[in-house]
């Protein structure tokens, strides 16, 4: 299957987002079409499970992804990942390292395994116990609360509970045997990652995510740490322009190299 996708743009240096496991394609409004007009050829994909792609059959997202890129033509690919697609891009570069030319990973999650604070446990406690009672509205709008920074609008609080609202109803409809596998992924194959990596964290985030991004730039080997003093978990929501900023700087700072040998 072909995850749902958009593509904008024809420059040489193809730029996939993949988006946090709150949202869809759809977190990246406001980064998408300016990426290309700068100059790059950017893909936004649904994972499975999430906006318009269903969940159909056991799967692996980082594959899935390989699969979307053998269908556009790309051999290789920046991964920009926000939480779970931070995780996913993670992945990836383990699994197809020859088809990862770097990362920027913003708030990421991490496939390799952390212990979650007693917070965050009480959370997903919480929101397992909406989902069992069948009230998906609640366990919706608990996600907005957590997730949305301060600096998140109504507007973006809007879209953060259609997009989680939606991918509810798609996992929840999904046979439980048709979720993702394990990545296997360990901290010593993140050691051996070795293409350039932007590691974002917010400072107004889950304490856990903010763990969870030091630990992965600490790992990389050729990682970059910036953290945002006004950022909760989703920055591309919540700071629209000034993420983009910070995307298209990191971007063409990766091209800049190859531009002066020229």
């Amino acid at each position: 299957m072909t995850l749902s996708h958009d593509t904008a743009g024809t420059g040489p240096q193809t730029v996939v987002l993949l988006h946090s496991g709150v949202c869809d394609r759809r977190m990246w409004d406001g980064q998408f079409q300016a990426l290309a007009d700068a100059g790059h050829r950017v893909v936004r994909c649904d994972l499975r499970g999430f906006g318009e792609t269903p969940v159909d059959a056991p799967h692996v997202h980082a594959d899935d992804v390989r699969d979307l890129l053998d269908h556009l033509g790309a051999e290789r690919a920046v991964l920009v990942g926000s939480s779970f697609g931070g995780e996913v891009a993670l992945e990836f570069a383990v699994r197809h390292p020859g088809r990862t030319a770097a990362l920027a990973l913003l708030c990421p999650a991490a496939p390799v395994e952390h212990e979650a604070s007693p917070a965050l446990r009480a959370f997903f406690g919480e929101e397992d116990a909406l989902l069992e009672a069948g009230d998906v509205e609640a366990a919706t709008a608990l996600n907005v609360e957590l997730w949305c920074g301060p600096d998140a609008g109504p507007g973006a609080r809007a879209l953060v509970h259609a997009m989680q609202r939606r991918a509810f109803e798609l996992q929840l409809a999904a046979p439980e045997e048709h979720g993702p596998r394990p990545s296997g992924v360990t901290e010593d194959d993140l050691k051996g990652v070795a293409v350039p990596a932007l590691v974002v964290t917010g400072a107004h985030d889950v304490p856990d995510f903010r763990a969870i991004g030091g630990k992965t730039a600490a790992l990389l080997p050729d990682a970059r740490h910036v953290e945002l003093d006004w950022a909760g978990h989703l920055p591309s929501l919540e700071r629209p322009e000034e993420t983009l900023a910070l995307l298209t700087d990191y971007l063409a700072g990766l091209s800049a190299p190859a531009a002066a040998g020229r």
